[in-house]
């Protein structure tokens, strides 16, 4: 795999993803302070702790047996789960940062890490990771792509779960049925869109994201396309979003909204995108590993392949770096102690082993990474291949930047919303999402200075 990075620490970020793959509510605060000025308190180590689950719904069913397992194995413990839906839970957090209730624990992927951090809301957890059982067992580079996504003070303040990697899923029965090759290009992508598209049949080649979490898979097909392979031009501090070429990528992925995707992808996230397409008959469907379970379960082994991202020019693949997830422990909890045990239980061999082979991720724990089901999981399988052979480059997003989530999400997934129903230019929406970053990462250096 090869990496494309404005700078060497951020690289370790990019690095994770490639050697993973190859491996392969009342809260807690006794006063109801939630504030990042709250300092906590270690507890009893027993009694109540909350958690917040920050991909709800999706996850519950395994969360609960992650949790029944660990309340089993400590009974003076209870853990309260709060499911929450990933595009909640930013707004739930800082809305508890400013109001009081944080949990004790809490998911923190590596997208809103340096947010969450800069606001002093977690606790770091170098010293309780190093007298831990889970010492030595956690994927060295998942924890330096948290401790990068961190802020730029080299503290670990969320202990990896899992990784992930974008997908291509697509339809097996309706490819041959169509006499059409795998798409492993992005010629064959557009090539298979096309075909497989019969709007009167209610028949379609994809299905692209317009609701939530729009911008990360718009940026993958992009640079997948463009084959620009650093987020940041040769000087450091201009964004390449709103290069030419990528400028021309986005006009044309954009232009597949309607033409040959259902009208009600302008307002779908994950949930209701993979549900559609689980359902119907779409050809091809953009996602990650997360989802792969769910498409077993609706059509079988023998319908569908989920193969890595295609490749563009010159046979090469470039995409967007997929975050680690990870779990938090909240400052303010008073009783750190038991969200610390309930921490290491959840990511310990067997746990976390579980956990991820129900969400179809690569597990955190190396002992976990070992397991069997992991080979059988082709998406994985495969994705590993692909990011370990030299064929790939990841482009890394600055997860580190305190605004990153804010951007990439309320600022500028309703403009791709315009976009997609031509009110607004590829090139306009780029040159505002350029304008934020760049100001951002000026204010960054700055800080940091």
């Amino acid at each position: 795999m090869k990496i494309s990075n404005r700078r060497s620490r951020r690289a370790a970020t990019a690095v994770a993803l490639g050697a993973v793959l190859a491996l392969t509510a009342t809260a807690c605060g006794d006063d109801g302070s939630g504030t990042g000025g709250d300092k906590g308190a270690d507890g009893s180590g027993k009694g109540k702790i909350v958690f917040w689950d920050n991909n709800g719904g999706v996850r519950t069913e395994i969360w609960k047996e992650v949790i029944a397992d660990f309340e089993k194995a400590n009974p003076d413990i209870k853990v309260e789960y709060v499911g929450i839906a990933s595009t909640e839970y930013q707004s739930k957090v800082d809305t508890a940062l400013q109001g009081g209730g944080l949990p004790d624990v809490g998911g923190v992927g590596a997208a809103m890490l340096a947010g969450f951090a800069a606001q002093g809301a977690l606790e770091p957890l170098d010293e309780r990771l190093e007298k831990s059982s889970l010492n030595g067992k956690l994927n060295k580079d998942m924890v330096e792509s948290l401790k990068a996504a961190g802020g730029g003070d080299d503290k670990l303040y969320s202990i990896p779960t899992s990784a992930n990697n974008g997908v291509l899923y697509y339809r097996t029965d309706l490819f041959k049925k169509a006499g059409l090759e795998e798409p492993t290009t992005w010629e064959r992508f557009f090539t298979a869109a096309d075909k497989l598209t019969n709007k009167g049949k209610n028949e379609f080649g994809y299905t692209i994201r317009g609701g939530a979490g729009s911008i990360a898979q718009a940026l993958d097909a992009m640079y997948g396309q463009s084959g620009i392979t650093s987020f940041w031009d040769s000087s450091g501090e201009k964004t390449t979003v709103n290069d030419p070429k990528n400028v021309a990528a986005l006009e044309k992925y954009a232009a597949l909204y309607k033409k040959v995707t259902p009208a009600a992808d302008l307002n779908n996230d994950f949930t209701k995108m993979v549900a559609q397409w689980d359902s119907g008959t779409i050809g091809m469907l953009n996602h990650n590993l997360g989802s792969y379970q769910d498409h077993v379960k609706a059509l079988g082994v023998d319908k569908f392949r989920g193969i890595p991202q295609p490749t563009g020019p010159g046979g090469k693949r470039v995409q967007v770096s997929n975050p680690v997830d990870g779990m938090g422990l909240f400052k303010s909890s008073k009783n750190k102690a038991a969200a610390w045990k309930f921490i290491e239980f959840a990511t310990s061999k067997a746990e976390n082993s579980k956990f991820n082979e129900a969400a179809g991720q690569v597990p955190s724990n190396t002992d976990a990474a070992k397991d069997a089901w992991i080979s059988k999981a082709e998406p994985t399988k495969l994705a590993a291949d692909a990011l370990s052979d030299g064929s790939t480059t990841i482009v890394q997003l600055p997860y580190y930047l305190p605004d990153w989530n804010t951007i990439s999400k309320a600022d500028n997934e309703p403009n791709f919303q315009k976009v997609l129903l031509g009110k607004m230019s590829a090139k306009e929406f780029l040159d505002t999402l350029a304008e934020q970053l760049n100001a951002a990462q000026e204010e960054w250096d700055q800080q940091k200075g």
